[in-house]
């Protein structure tokens, strides 16, 4: 009865030894139970070691099998590491290792690990994204802009832009730009312009014109395709046009005689401009027969008589010249040649005093 009562009490102490040292006090405690077993019966200690022996051999296979050896890559740089613990999370507060809320890691925190297996972690990076206005400063560690931006839940048509590229990788600093394009298709009104025609009027000064017909736009329908990038267009395409109503043509008359200002005032208005030496001559006897059949005559208010040379200017053409006035071509003379007038006076003194110029000649008729 001593004997079992012996074996009993053994049996707490292994337990206790068990839940406190491990396998190896266990050892340690078989070993000098197996040295003392002269001390106490041989009956409940032989049964007590083999029990013993029995306990390190189960709690060894237990404890190998909760023993795992696995490898942690963090951004690329691995690291082996022994554990016991069952779940990611565990191991990794096991082993001081950090994970942010924006880090990524495969497999998630909550799975239970096996021996061997790899635990790999992306540290998010800082990096910067404009869009719709704003200027965000985020950190991610997704591989690609477009993974990114999903993530961010940044929705992309297929026509908007992001630069750098949607496949292009996700890198420390990173600034990414995206840009939203719209194309819309509309139409669109707009006046079509008239066309002004000009008719030259030989019976008007240049300085004159006649409104024939006034004129009025027309209207077109334009239906138009336009691109805009962040709100503003960039490229527009008309894609037809139909016209509501034609444009009206003004018409003008212009005139095309010239005008000069006449000595005593008021407008002269010639058709056209010769230049020529003008000389004075007289008829001191008052006798003068033009080649016309008229009297010679100066008349300041009216036309005087004025010799031509009929190849340039016609007889019976009205003429303007500045500083002398209106004449008449009436009459001609033996030196009167080409471009060359002889301008009528009453008196020689009034011819000495015009001399010879150079004059232009308007044509009036």
């Amino acid at each position: 009865m001593a004997g079992y009562l012996t074996l009993l009490i053994l049996t707490v102490i292994m337990l206790k030894t068990l839940a406190q040292g491990g396998i190896g006090m266990l050892q340690n405690l078989k070993n000098t139970l197996a040295n003392k077993k002269n001390y106490f019966s041989r009956g409940p200690i032989v049964a007590l070691i083999a029990l013993l022996t029995v306990i390190i051999v189960v709690s060894t296979v237990y404890v190998v099998s909760f023993r795992k050896v696995l490898t942690v890559c963090v951004n690329g740089k691995k690291t082996t590491i022994v554990s016991y613990k069952s779940t990611v999370k565990e191991i990794l507060a096991q082993n001081k290792i950090e994970v942010g809320p924006k880090d990524k890691i495969e497999p998630s925190v909550d799975t239970k690990v096996k021996n061997g297996q790899e635990i790999d972690i992306k540290k998010a990076v800082g990096l910067e994204i404009v869009v719709d206005g704003k200027d965000l400063k985020i950190k991610s560690a997704e591989k690609s802009v477009k993974e990114l931006l999903k993530s961010e839940r940044v929705s992309l048509s297929s026509l908007d832009k992001v630069e750098p590229s949607r496949n292009a990788a996700v890198r420390d600093g990173m600034k990414i730009i995206v840009t939203r394009v719209v194309s819309k298709t509309f139409t669109e009104e707009q006046p079509i312009a008239f066309s002004t025609i000009v008719q030259n009027d030989d019976s008007m000064p240049n300085d004159q014109n006649q409104v024939i017909q006034q004129g009025s736009a027309g209207t077109e329908e334009l239906t138009i395709n336009a691109t805009y990038e962040d709100g503003k267009e960039v490229v527009r395409n008309i894609m037809s046009e139909v016209v509501k109503s034609a444009p009206v043509n003004a018409i003008i008359k212009q005139g095309t005689l010239g005008v000069v200002m006449a000595n005593r005032g008021g407008r002269v208005v010639y058709k056209k401009k010769v230049s020529a030496l003008a000389t004075g001559y007289t008829d001191d006897l008052g006798f003068g027969i033009t080649a016309c059949g008229t009297r010679t005559k100066r008349d300041v208010n009216g036309y005087s008589s004025i010799s031509v040379d009929p190849r340039v200017i016609p007889l019976g053409t009205k003429l303007y010249i500045p500083g002398y006035g209106y004449g008449l071509a009436e009459d001609t003379g033996g030196l009167i040649k080409g471009n060359r007038i002889d301008l009528f006076f009453n008196s020689t003194s009034d011819c000495y005093n015009w001399g010879a110029k150079n004059v232009d000649v308007y044509i009036l008729n």
